[in-house]
């Protein structure tokens, strides 16, 4: 027992220790709610995220220094079991400390892979969302030609698209801070064809 903490207290497991302590202390806070498991940086989507794309930022670090740890802990024990101290254990508590890194590098890698493998990937925001949902008339009026609009997606967020009203009936008129439907999407045009709408109408509005 001696023998494990003075490697774990030892060089170069205790660097690695000194991290797995905040790990563990952070996903404490998030099994008693005081946290949330994506509260540093959300998803690494981009392809820099060295192949742990597609899950929360605390997912692979928290792995990565884990199996750093035990790498480096085992390692540890060894070159003390194997190597007088002196010059030649330090060089291999370096050696250590590389491997540690490199093999954590390896399996975080491989399991946050797996891990992305089993989890289906969400179908990214696409305009065409937005049809169906009501919007604010944000221009003097809509025609055919022009209009802007302000829509609120399901998550929240507010965007501001180009609308366009067909036809010259003037009972649909649509003037600024009235409430129109979107109904349909221009691709080419790249607008959202809207009508009138009446908020009384909203099933929402009654609950």
């Amino acid at each position: 027992m001696n023998e494990f903490y003075r490697a774990a207290l030892g060089f170069p497991a205790a660097l690695f220790g000194a991290a797995l302590i905040v790990v563990v202390g952070f996903w404490l806070l998030v099994v008693a709610g005081a946290a949330e498991h994506d509260s540093f940086s959300g998803h690494m989507n981009t392809p820099a995220g060295g192949g742990f794309g597609g899950v929360p930022v605390a997912v692979p670090v928290s792995v990565l220094i884990a199996t750093a740890w035990f790498v480096s802990l085992a390692g540890s024990v060894l070159v003390r079991r194997s190597v007088e101290p002196g010059a030649a254990r330090t060089l291999w508590s370096g050696a250590v400390l590389a491997g540690a890194a490199l093999i954590a590098w390896g399996v975080t890698r491989l399991l946050v892979r797996r891990l992305r493998d089993l989890v289906p990937e969400q179908a990214p925001p696409s305009r065409l969302d937005f049809i169906g949902l009501t919007c604010t008339i944000r221009t003097g009026s809509v025609s055919a030609d022009f209009g802007q609009a302000e829509v609120a997606a399901a998550d929240g967020s507010t965007a501001l698209v180009q609308v366009r009203r067909a036809g010259a009936d003037e009972a649909a008129h649509l003037a600024a801070g009235s409430t129109g439907l979107l109904y349909a999407f221009d691709a080419e045009g790249e607008f959202f064809w809207v009508g009138p709408y009446d908020p009384a109408l909203d099933p929402r509005s009654a609950r």
